[in-house]
């Protein structure tokens, strides 16, 4: 692993500072990340359920900072493919928790895996799969 816990962390707060505070990383180990999304109103939907953008950017932090914990702070790799599938409605008023692996880790492409719940809950609400394209080594 190139990156742990407090060094994504500080990423987060270093280069993505306009979302970072919506994030908390619970664990990292090789290929795996746990990160919530901190409940907040501006992440509901009309019916106090999360939306569907706001999982989504949990997917994608989550997968991005699986892949930077193993290859480092390359801030421009970047999302090449997404789906999601929404399975239940998010519990109101808790964090939602991803747990993220990554099913490939090549030079130029990542593939990871999401499933979103929400705390406190055994079933998932959503899953997700993201492709990520790396930069080139310089």
């Amino acid at each position: 692993m190139q990156m742990d816990r407090d060094a994504l962390t500080a990423f987060l707060k270093s280069d993505f500072a306009q979302v970072a505070e919506m994030f908390a990383i619970d664990s990292v180990a090789p290929m795996r990340v746990t990160v919530r999304l901190l409940h907040d109103e501006r992440h509901l939907r009309p019916g106090g359920t999360v939306s569907g953008p706001a999982m989504f950017a949990l997917a994608d932090v989550s997968v991005y900072l699986a892949i930077l914990s193993m290859i480092g702070p390359k801030a421009l790799s970047v999302t090449t493919n997404c789906a999601i599938d929404f399975m239940r409605k998010p519990a109101a008023g808790v964090d939602l928790i991803c747990e993220t692996r990554l099913l490939k880790l090549g030079r130029a492409l990542a593939v990871g895996d999401c499933l979103i719940y929400s705390e406190g809950k055994e079933a998932p609400v959503a899953r997700a799969s993201l492709t990520y394209s790396i930069p080139p080594e310089a």
